[in-house]
């Protein structure tokens, strides 16, 4: 598949290259960062607004730049390349992606314009105990009291959601799923946060008749957006996990030209070297399928499906290329202090966020009827 960036696209790659490097390049440098709260650096985190970053996929009417899912695909494999713990996914294309989305003028504006400046960090707060990463809310009711709606239930995990200066919440209303936003010091509001076996955080979020904004008008039932939002995200997760295998390949194949057994270097046993192409098949496999499903989210096609497909490849290349790069480092690639074990990690822990790859096949699966049989003869 042949897919080139043009001028633009190749300038944004290497402006947020240069500084993810800055900050990241040295391994060190990222334990240091997850080691203390909030698991990113917040220093970074502005960089990146100054840059344009965070307002990437929002209209300049919101004030964000206008630009589409290549971009942001851009982005997100950069993050990865480099680990940045940066919640860039999270914020801007599944928090801010739905209030953009659905929200009304006053919301879009308020809410993504300090998003692209790096003065807010929104959240989504949908997942429950138990939840199989569906789009509709059961845990968390929303009643209307007063002419104020409350909410109240748990909501966990949340990624970055003890950090978040608003959540996005998803509700359940007689029957319906609607979204609402929360402040992050609304009264009745409490939340825990812990570190991810990754190094990113995650919060346990309790609503206790904690009020609440409707996001957008009108009462109709909002797990569609929600949906379509959440496979957006994985398509972009699935640009985080290409540049991520990317960098573990690298590494591996140059630790195999370095490390010497019997005197040779390992690159010169052939079951290793078809070991390192078989990884770098892998990572060509899933690197197609995703950037066809961004040039779907482009065109706003069949999102949903498309988002599918890339989470099951990106799934099955993420696992065979984190095992393998671990594996062909030997005892060294599972200590803490070497970075290979960190990509694992990673690409493990985005495996299983909205969906892993099992549930992706699963789905697919379930929809095998709904196309058409092709006579092989004809």
């Amino acid at each position: 598949m042949e897919f080139s960036y043009d001028d633009e696209q190749n300038g944004l790659r290497e402006a947020v290259s240069a500084l993810l490097s800055r900050a990241y390049g040295d391994s060190e440098q990222r334990r240091r960062v997850v080691g203390t709260d909030p698991g990113f650096d917040e220093k970074t985190w502005g960089q990146l607004a100054e840059m344009g970053v965070l307002g990437l996929p929002f209209a300049e009417s919101d004030g964000g730049m206008g630009a589409g899912p290549v971009e942001v695909s851009i982005v997100a494999e950069e993050i990865g390349r480099v680990l940045a713990p940066e919640p860039f996914v999270e914020a801007v294309v599944l928090a801010g992606g739905l209030v953009a989305d659905l929200g009304t003028d006053t919301q879009r504006a308020e809410v993504l314009g300090a998003l692209a400046e790096g003065t807010l960090l929104p959240a989504f707060a949908h997942t429950e105990v138990g939840s199989r990463w569906q789009a509709s809310a059961q845990a968390v009711t929303a009643t209307e009291d007063g002419g104020t709606w409350r909410l109240t239930g748990v909501k966990e995990p949340v990624p970055h959601g003890a950090r978040a200066d608003l959540l996005v919440v998803s509700a359940r209303v007689d029957g319906a799923t609607r979204l609402f936003l929360v402040p992050g010091d609304a009264e009745g509001l409490t939340r825990t946060g812990h570190r991810n076996h990754d190094g990113t955080r995650s919060a346990k979020v309790t609503f206790a008749g904690t009020p609440a904004q409707p996001l957008g008008e009108g009462t109709a039932d909002q797990s569609a957006a929600i949906e379509k939002a959440q496979a957006r995200a994985r398509v972009a997760y699935g640009h985080e996990a290409l540049g991520a295998m990317e960098t573990a390949l690298t590494t591996t194949a140059e630790y195999l030209k370095a490390r010497k057994q019997f005197g040779v270097p390992l690159n010169k046993f052939q079951a290793l070297t078809f070991r390192a192409a078989d990884m770098y098949v892998s990572l060509e496999l899933a690197r197609s399928t995703v950037m066809w499903a961004t040039l779907v989210v482009d065109a706003d096609g069949d999102v949903v499906a498309a988002a599918d497909r890339a989470r099951l490849q990106a799934s099955r290349a993420s696992r065979h290329i984190g095992k393998e790069a671990i594996q062909l480092h030997g005892g060294i690639g599972v200590t803490a202090e070497y970075k290979v074990g960190h990509y694992t990690s990673r690409l493990t822990a985005i495996d299983h966020l909205l969906g892993d790859g099992d549930w992706a096949l699963a789905r697919l699966a379930r929809s095998v009827d709904e196309h058409e049989t092709v006579d092989a003869l004809q």
